[in-house]
């Protein structure tokens, strides 16, 4: 993606500058164009390659920088201030860069006659779907300002979920990470200590004779075995990615005790907040249920939702097409059957997200307090099995001379 400097003639007659990204020249030249602008100059801004190594390393626009920005517009917006010189403004006192560059080609573009959701469009990176649906509606029925108040409380809520997930699973990656970084550092530096203190007459068990064997093959071939580890990530990741391989990892990660049922809320709080902040910002159910399933974080959800939305427009219900999924709780397809005859849905299922969120927020700490333990335990059996199979030759040893 390149960034390009264009000066440009509105349909007023004004001369219009900024900044706007592309692919291609071609490509900056038709977003223009659709933005109703006539094109007089364009140049490609030239990036040195120390430039080119902060942009790599530039931080990323968070849940956090983006729920207070749409707060701040709502504010603004509230307070009678125009759309674009509420942009302009806040993207003045912006600290990250990469938000502060949208936000100034935002404000330059909606100058331009550009509306505010085609304007955002043109950075897919920063605004989502859910984002652009949110905003296009609030344009269209002119209540921009609590749109952008529901975005900012749903990002918020967005942001606790993943705090929560990440204080699950923060501590046994961790923990993971060092058992497998003490395990091979005593495969190659330890073991061979001990294998150089046992003589040749000593008697060596089994056990003993695996350790070892395994320690000088690693070290003797440890590029090999970089490459077989290599060779069996990217294939992992490969069949992953693949539809079929994600489908069965989807279905063995619910599966999983304890862990599956985790994940599992987690995907249904991520559909129910997605689809009620959608709803209650008046988008069609069928637009809402197309952005919510993606949302969810699961393609097996995802998949569920488009199948139940071709059965939707057919004329059946909601809550009976999802329910034939079998991946929706009964509570929650009883709660959305509820609101749809009620007219209540919005509210209904931003209070069965608000349920969902908080039983995550239980289950990760209950499920760290149960990891702890275990993790611990095993990291004993890994460590404890080695050096008892490279100390068992000297016992051996010992025994032996105490019988002579």
């Amino acid at each position: 993606m390149s960034i390009y400097t264009y000066q440009c003639i509105n349909k007023n007659g004004e001369t219009v500058n900024g900044r706007i990204d592309a692919v291609h020249e071609a490509e900056a030249y038709e977003k223009l164009k659709g933005m109703g602008l006539m094109l007089v100059d364009l140049r490609e801004e030239k990036i040195g390659s120390a430039q080119k190594k902060l942009s790599f390393l530039e931080k990323k626009v968070g849940l956090t920088e983006l729920s207070l920005f749409s707060r701040q517009l709502a504010a603004m917006l509230e307070a009678g201030i125009p759309v674009t010189r509420a942009i302009f403004t806040l993207s003045r006192q912006e600290p990250n860069r990469v938000l502060r560059q949208a936000l100034e080609n935002i404000a330059s573009s909606v100058e331009s006659g550009m509306n505010l959701t085609e304007s955002m469009s043109q950075y897919p990176k920063i605004f989502n779907n859910l984002y652009l649906n949110m905003i296009h509606a609030g344009e269209i029925s002119g209540t921009l300002e609590v749109t952008l108040n529901r975005l900012a409380d749903h990002l918020k809520k967005e942001k606790l979920l993943k705090e929560n997930i990440k204080s699950a699973t923060s501590y046994p990656k961790m923990i993971g990470a060092f058992s497998v970084i003490i395990f091979f550092g005593m495969l190659i530096f330890l073991v061979p200590v001990f294998k150089n203190m046992i003589t040749a007459d000593t008697e060596v068990p089994y056990i003993t004779k695996i350790v070892f064997s395994i320690s000088d093959s690693l070290r003797n071939s440890f590029l090999m075995w970089l490459g077989v580890a290599v060779i069996f990530i990217t294939l992992i990741f490969l069949i992953t990615k693949s539809s079929s391989g994600n489908y069965v990892w989807e279905r063995f990660k619910f599966k999983v005790p304890v862990i599956g049922k985790f994940i599992h809320k987690i995907v249904i709080a991520r559909f129910l907040r997605t689809l009620s902040t959608l709803l209650e910002g008046g988008i069609p159910v069928i637009q809402a249920l197309e952005s919510a399933g993606p949302t969810s974080g699961s393609t097996l959800v995802s998949k569920a939702v488009e199948d139940a939305i071709i059965q939707i427009q057919e004329g059946k219900s909601i809550a009976a097409t999802l329910e034939e999924s079998g991946l929706f709780p009964p509570m929650v397809t009883h709660i959305i059957s509820v609101g749809e005859e009620t007219g209540s849905l919005p509210a209904l299922l931003a209070k069965m997200a608000e349920f969902y969120e908080d039983e995550v927020e239980i289950m990760s700490r209950n499920l760290t307090a149960m990891i702890q333990p275990v993790m611990l335990i095993l990291i004993g059996i890994i460590i404890g099995g080695m050096l008892i199979a490279m100390y068992l030759p000297m016992f051996s040893a010992i025994v032996s001379s105490e019988i002579i």
